[in-house]
């Protein structure tokens, strides 16, 4: 029996869209929708920008390679989340399938990568290899952003995952950069 790679993804896609309808429809919830659109607002930048004036106010000059490694790590991924953004072209969940709800307005047009998660991962890896002491914020933090992309119907479970790991790799090759 030969292998048929179209069959197989096209049960990856279903499985994947109606991952997302399940993990949507926690939105219905209020606590719920309002909790993950707090925690996707802040994970648009603002976590991330108090998170380095911290680091900069508690460590002073002793902060700023950090903080700039962050930046630059954060750069690069967006150049490469947008250009793939630009190349799939891939629809966001609530475009796609009418029982997704959408839980707020999306910040671009296109859904893979998730840039929330791709952004999430950098950051908190880059910021853990200088304070590891702050894993107990940053690792439940970004997981909730991740997490917030599918509640919300922005994002399928799969765009989630491929932006973690183009996360980790941005973060892992600017580790050995530096």
């Amino acid at each position: 029996m030969a292998f048929n790679m179209g069959l197989y993804l096209h049960h990856m896609h279903r499985l994947d869209s109606n991952m997302c309808v399940a993990v949507n429809h926690t939105s219905r919830y209020k606590l719920i929708r309002e909790s993950f659109k707090l925690v996707s607002r802040l994970g648009d930048g603002v976590f991330w920008y108090v998170l380095m004036v911290a680091i900069l106010l508690l460590n002073g000059r002793d902060g700023l390679t950090p903080v700039l490694h962050m930046v630059l790590a954060a750069a690069s991924g967006t150049v490469l989340y947008k250009w793939l953004k630009g190349k799939t072209l891939r629809p966001r969940p609530y475009e796609v399938r009418q029982e997704i709800k959408l839980g707020c307005a999306p910040l671009d047009k296109f859904s893979f990568p998730s840039g929330h998660t791709l952004h999430a991962v950098i950051f908190s890896i880059v910021a853990l290899s200088y304070y590891p002491q702050l894993f107990i914020i940053l690792v439940p933090f970004s997981s909730m952003v991740a997490l917030s992309r599918v509640v919300l119907g922005l994002h399928y479970p799969s765009d989630v995952l491929a932006g973690a790991l183009i996360g980790v790799l941005i973060a892992a090759l600017s580790l050995l950069v530096v």
